[in-house]
């Protein structure tokens, strides 16, 4: 049985959420998409991203797959538009069959593995990572980075051929939990309180998304902060 809980918050410092999530039990599917705030329309790249995936995974497509068609998506649309402006996201997407899992993201939009302590799943598509990677900063520098936030990765902005979807797979066993979050999370709540927060099993799932966003909000929430969480029990 899975038992997950949803939640999505504007923050303090913006007027516009332009996080969107998805969660279906049924289809086995779940995920989140960051519009970049740096481009217009951050909030229609965001819904144009989660519903090109949701139609690919009930088409048969896999997460890799829905996700580039996702890209292509939000691409022919902004050029639709007068303006010809991009639009982006990022995104990160769970499939769950048979207790088994099946990650993809672009961009910086995480996820994390609880199964008694804490592990990111997936590694950021971003400027700041490229510099982790190479040894220039570490992740606590990072943290604090003036262009933490610069991805390097993005749902219609990079062109397909150039698209990088990343996919991990693995086995959600008994007590193990997943968390999909946007950057306003992490940007403001670091490993260890996302690790104590999902240590307390007490807490439904829903209640533990609701105690990660208010701790968000607590540190500044400077960004739209968008939380999905799954457990396997």
């Amino acid at each position: 049985m899975i038992e997950f809980g949803n939640s999505s918050h504007v923050g303090l410092r913006r007027e516009l959420n332009e996080d969107t999530y998805y969660s279906d039990g049924e289809l086995g599917l779940w995920l989140v998409a960051d519009g970049m705030g740096g481009h217009e329309f951050g909030e229609v790249a965001s819904a144009l991203a989660r519903d090109a995936v949701v139609r690919e995974v009930r088409a048969g497509r896999t997460l890799s797959e829905a996700i580039r068609s996702a890209d292509e998506d939000i691409i022919r649309q902004s050029r639709r538009r007068a303006d010809s402006l991009p639009m982006g996201t990022t995104m990160v997407a769970l499939r769950i069959a048979d207790h088994k899992f099946e990650l993809a993201w672009v961009g910086d939009s995480r996820a994390y593995l609880w199964n008694g302590q804490l592990r990111q799943l997936s590694s950021d598509h971003s400027y700041v990572q490229e510099l982790i990677d190479q040894g220039a900063i570490t992740p606590e520098q990072a943290r604090s980075h003036p262009h933490r936030n610069v991805v390097t990765q993005a749902l219609g902005v990079t062109d397909p051929d150039s698209l990088k979807v990343e996919t991990i797979s693995g086995e959600l066993r008994p007590g193990f939990q997943i968390l999909l979050c946007s950057d306003g999370l992490t940007e403001e709540v670091d490993d260890v309180a996302i690790g104590s927060l999902l240590a307390q099993t007490e807490l439904s799932a829903q209640e533990c998304v609701d105690h990660l966003i208010s701790t968000a909000l607590d540190g500044g929430g400077s960004d739209n902060v968008t939380v999905v969480l799954l457990r396997r029990v």
